[in-house]
């Protein structure tokens, strides 16, 4: 189990690595969703969003459940917002620094 553990977290990366996706987790950050809801908010087409719902219910990230005549989703584990979190932070670090960099060039060439 150990050797594939790495594996199934590439997998999770990888259901993370895309825009949609993180704006559809976005959205389900406040609780269950129905689709129809999650549709106009982050702006895909009905066919679109539901291949990236079917990607993160494939990598356990979310689930699904049928109420009706709609179909909602919510997370598995809201722990995976803190690692979206992180990344965003780490990320916001990197372009600060990299500002502060390009400023201090800019000084010492001028």
């Amino acid at each position: 189990m150990k050797k594939e553990l790495p594996a199934f977290n590439a997998g999770a990366f990888n259901a993370l690595a895309h825009p949609l996706r993180l704006k559809i987790l976005e959205k389900l950050r406040k609780g269950p969703c129905c689709v129809c809801k999650i549709i106009p908010y982050v702006g895909g087409e009905q066919s679109n969003v539901s291949h990236h719902l079917a990607i993160l219910r494939k990598a356990g990230i979310v689930r699904s459940e049928k109420k009706g005549q709609e179909m909602w989703y919510e997370v598995t584990n809201p722990k995976v917002f803190q690692i979206i979190d992180t990344m965003s932070a780490c990320v916001v670090t990197s372009l600060q620094e990299s500002e502060a960099l390009l400023k201090s060039l800019a000084q010492e060439a001028s």
